[in-house]
């Protein structure tokens, strides 16, 4: 692939946002070119909106550090005008964000969202480009719906749910009809640094706001099957969520217990997580994992600290297998929240949509 896409990114000052710069850098298909954020910070370059709450290891890209910030809705038909594609990582009102991201794809931009609000809008594909790529074609239901030629809306997953649906799609052959799982999630996924959140430290906090459901419900959409008319939600696997708040900055793990239908063997569970039969091959994603899963046989692994950067961040960690019964098994997974789970997802999603042709170069 040799086109670029002048990009923009929306809330480009909070925690998402920043990841998003930091991961689209020297990017060889999107080139940012605008930054926005609200009225606060537009106006001002983007090293003096974000100051010191840059909380990426590397520094601002020099290249974006002196941009001037612009206003997401008050300079919108300007931004829109400029660039092919915007990625949204906006923090507001959830009928604000439907409404914004309606209007920027309205006026012909690709909108690739990092957020919950259209998750469940009928036309709007929610896309793991690893589990569900085929659910790209809703976008030409959506196109036909609203009247856009080169706009559209993809949204992201919730990151909670990155390395368990990972694993469980690796293992549907063994039918997975009932899921536990307990998602152990770091203080980014927030928003939030050890800085900004100091009650963090040395403490957990049992209950994350709509966590649960989210873990529970987006999962039955992306296994979903796609038709003429959108998508029809898959009924199994059945899952029960408990999302907690860890004092960990990056990364959210999960201890997974499952029942299926069939009943596998260890051997047959770790063949089909190492030999995970990944959709994206051959299309030469700049983002894609060589190896989407990593198995361990060890029992302290993963670890957060050691594993979450796996594959640049994009990589998935499973070990703890355990056999419960013949039909019962436990395992323990991680994804890091902020790269696979937010910001490096939503790229990997956007180059699936370039690859297959819904992102057009118009500027």
């Amino acid at each position: 692939m040799t086109q670029t896409y002048k990009t923009a990114v929306l809330g480009a000052t909070g925690m998402v946002g920043q990841r998003f710069i930091s991961l689209l850098d020297a990017h060889p298909w999107f080139q940012v070119t605008t930054l926005a954020a609200s009225p606060r910070s537009a106006g001002k370059s983007y090293r003096t909106a974000v100051a010191d709450r840059w909380a990426m290891q590397t520094a601002i890209p020099e290249d974006i550090a002196e941009l001037t910030v612009l206003s997401v809705e008050d300079d919108l038909a300007s931004i829109a005008a400029a660039v092919d594609v915007v990625f949204c990582a906006l923090d507001m009102d959830k009928a604000d964000i439907r409404r914004i991201e309606e209007a920027y794809a309205a006026a012909g931009v690709a909108v690739i969202s990092n957020n919950s609000a259209h998750r469940w809008t009928e036309d709007v594909p929610m896309i793991m480009p690893e589990v569900n790529p085929e659910h790209a074609a809703l976008i030409d239901v959506q196109r036909k719906n609203r009247g856009w030629s080169t706009g559209l809306i993809a949204v992201k997953p919730n990151c909670s749910i990155q390395s368990y649906v990972s694993v469980l799609t690796a293992l549907r052959a063994f039918k997975p009809h009932d899921v536990s799982v307990t998602s152990l999630q770091a203080i980014s996924g927030a928003g939030k640094t050890f800085e900004t959140w100091p009650e963090m430290v040395d403490n957990v906090i049992p209950y994350i706001g709509g966590e649960e459901e989210k873990s529970e419900r987006e999962p039955m959409k992306i296994w979903g099957k796609l038709d003429k008319n959108g998508i029809g939600l898959a009924m199994t696997p059945v899952i029960h969520a408990t999302c907690i708040r860890v004092p960990v900055t990056d990364g959210h793990m999960a201890s997974v217990w499952v029942q299926f239908a069939e009943a596998p063997t260890k051997d047959a569970i770790v063949s089909a997580v190492n030999d995970f039969q990944n959709p994206l091959a051959g299309l030469n994603l700049p983002s894609a994992p060589k190896q989407l899963i990593q198995y361990f046989e060890e029992d302290n692994r993963p670890q957060t600290r050691l594993d979450r950067d796996y594959e640049n961040g994009m990589g998935i960690s499973v070990g703890r297998l355990r056999q419960i019964d013949d039909h019962e098994w436990q395992f323990v997974a991680l994804a890091h929240n902020t790269v696979r789970g937010a910001a490096g997802g939503a790229v990997l999603m956007a180059e699936l949509l370039a690859a297959k042709g819904y992102i057009a170069n118009r500027v």
